[in-house]
């Protein structure tokens, strides 16, 4: 048995759990989660000090404390700790985290991105147990992957392995990561909510009236919407979400035709609309990846569901001392 702590940074929200590691299974023991601090000085202080108050109330679990995992948004660089100015946190460049936290707690300390960390968390816990060649697809706010590979987590040579979301799949389509028609553009919830402003606009443009998701106004119209709308039959919904499923497949195939993995396991948006975007996403993949890779591969949603990322960061900690 051992208790790991668990540090979320996020650009509007910072997290902190613990936890208790019991054979296969982990317990998530308390949660406290805040703003995010405007500076990385105040932000390292303050988790450290949500930490110590958590620790406090678990006087057996802080005895116990074998090790920190911390979970960040990249680009970084894990094997210095250092987190290298990400989109949603500017002003944290060339920030050490992890020094703060050995030097506070004595214990060893992990940085790795959210995804990896997700990647972690549902291989050791989730719905990649028991796999040896795993992918995690976040689909969230954005798309990005978390690759175990024989075994291990394979972050590449500078943390960058598993950037999906910037591979183009499409000559024309919406932006993401930078890149119009990119995995991100089709499959991410910035994305799916471009796409059907998209549609919406070309309708409105034509002189048609716009889908029932953006009778508030085509600007606004946000992927929830699409995916209500989707639910209750709204044909143009339904394809948008058709088209965004056609995309996960596309992209599926390619990391299945590349690493040849035992499962794919995908995260927040794939759950929730898992009933209309599989049958699509199959269709895709039957078309497009090799038979024999694609025989081998199980694509499912996220084992640890809406909360991955409570277990994520714990799981940083985990692969410290044990090596999951």
């Amino acid at each position: 048995m051992m208790t790991f702590a668990g540090i979320d940074i996020g650009g509007t929200k910072c997290a902190v759990t613990i936890g208790r590691s019991i054979a296969d299974r982990i317990e998530l023991l308390d949660k406290t989660a805040f703003p995010t601090p405007p500076t990385p000085d105040a932000a390292i202080e303050r988790l450290g000090a949500e930490l110590e108050q958590l620790l406090e109330r678990h006087p057996a679990e802080k005895a116990r404390l074998t090790a920190i995992g911390i979970s960040c948004g990249g680009p970084l660089d894990s094997a210095r700790g250092l987190i290298l100015s990400p989109p949603n946190l500017p002003a944290w460049d060339r920030i050490d985290v992890v020094t703060p936290f050995e030097r506070r707690f004595g214990v060893p300390v992990g940085l790795q991105n959210d995804a990896n960390a997700c990647a972690l968390a549902e291989w050791k816990w989730g719905a990649g147990r028991g796999t040896r060649s795993m992918i995690f697809l976040t689909f969230g706010t954005g798309m990005g992957a978390g690759l175990i590979l024989d075994g291990r987590l394979y972050a590449g040579t500078n943390d960058n392995a598993g950037e999906v979301g910037h591979v183009r799949l499409a000559e024309k389509g919406p932006m993401g990561y930078g890149k119009a028609g990119s995995f991100e553009g089709f499959c991410s919830g910035a994305g799916i909510a471009r796409l059907a402003q998209q549609a919406a606009s070309e309708r409105v443009e034509a002189g048609g009236e716009p889908p029932s998701y953006a009778r508030g106004g085509v600007s606004g119209v946000s992927t929830k919407e699409v995916a209500e709308a989707a639910r209750q039959g709204d044909p143009d919904a339904v394809l948008i979400l058709r088209e965004v499923g056609r995309m996960l497949g596309r992209g599926c195939a390619m990391l299945i035709d590349i690493l040849n993995p035992q499962r794919i396991v995908i995260g927040s948006i794939y759950g929730r609309q898992q009933e209309l975007l599989e049958p699509v996403m199959l269709e895709e993949l039957r078309k497009e990846a090799l038979g024999a890779s694609l025989a081998v591969c199980d694509i499912v949603p996220a084992g640890l569901g809406e909360h991955v990322g409570d277990y994520a960061a714990l799981s940083v900690a985990g692969n410290l001392v044990t090596g999951l």
